[in-house]
């Protein structure tokens, strides 16, 4: 019997999950499993996926359903309802019906790409973009003591918007964490809008974009003296703690 596993977004073009996951299939002999990208136009047709595969086994959510799915699921591990926002989520039956448990390990990814990134420094920060990504993000620097405030297109109660990062506040964060789509390929100029002259050697830049695997954002860190990094590492944490998660290895706390 086939062992199936995906992802949902939407849309979905190059998928780093689908030939990470076949790679790892392939090397570890499981002949049994494979895994598809699954391009859902709406979340809610989730449910029907469900219902119409009924030998998935474990979900990856990518954007813009972090948050969408939230409503479909039936169970969460306590630190993604505290993230508000899940990527991964574990499907097991009994007596043919499917119960959907929601997980983020977005955060798990994150926490040890960044820590790999600024060591004991515990710089104040600047997230790009509220998305759901950004929230696993928040989760993990709040974990970590760092400050942070968000950036985002409108200025909130809750956001900066870009016209408002001036210079100076640019100096004052020297972590700057990039949460959008922008940059990814095939459209490798876009980045956001920032004085990227106040950048200096006493900044961090990580981009959880990693294709390609220089943006223009970390570029432009880069030839300021910037330590940058790219969301690679955080992608392949994420991905084994999710094999974890779907294996029956992470297991949420009793309700």
């Amino acid at each position: 019997m086939v062992k199936r596993f995906g992802l949902i977004g939407y849309p979905l073009g190059h998928s780093f999950s689908s030939g990470y996951f076949t790679r790892k299939f392939r090397e570890m002999g499981l002949e049994d499993c494979r895994y598809d990208n699954f391009p859902l136009e709406t979340a809610d047709r989730l449910l029907e996926l469900i219902a119409c595969t009924p030998d998935l086994l474990g979900l990856n959510v990518t954007i813009p359903y972090k948050q969408a799915v939230l409503p479909f699921l039936e169970r969460f591990d306590p630190q993604a309802e505290r993230i508000g926002a899940v990527n991964c989520i574990r499907i097991t039956r009994k007596d043919g019906i499917p119960h959907l448990t929601g997980y983020n390990a977005d955060a798990w990814g994150f926490r040890r790409s960044l820590l790999a990134l600024i060591g004991e420094s515990r710089p104040n920060a600047l997230i790009l973009g509220t998305g759901g990504a950004s929230k696993a993000v928040a989760y993990v620097l709040s974990e970590l003591g760092i400050s942070h405030r968000f950036v985002s297109r409108r200025s909130t109660t809750q956001a900066l918007s870009y016209g408002e990062v001036t210079p100076e506040i640019i100096q004052a964060t020297p972590l700057i964490i990039h949460t959008t789509p922008l940059g990814t390929t095939p459209h490798t100029e876009t980045l956001p809008e920032l004085p990227y002259q106040a950048i200096g050697p006493e900044h961090f830049l990580h981009d959880l974009v990693y294709n390609p695997a220089q943006t223009a954002f970390l570029r432009e860190g880069r030839v300021r003296g910037a330590a940058v990094k790219n969301g690679y590492a955080m992608l392949v944490g994420q991905a084994e703690r999710s094999w974890e998660i779907w294996n029956g290895e992470v297991h949420p706390e009793p309700v």
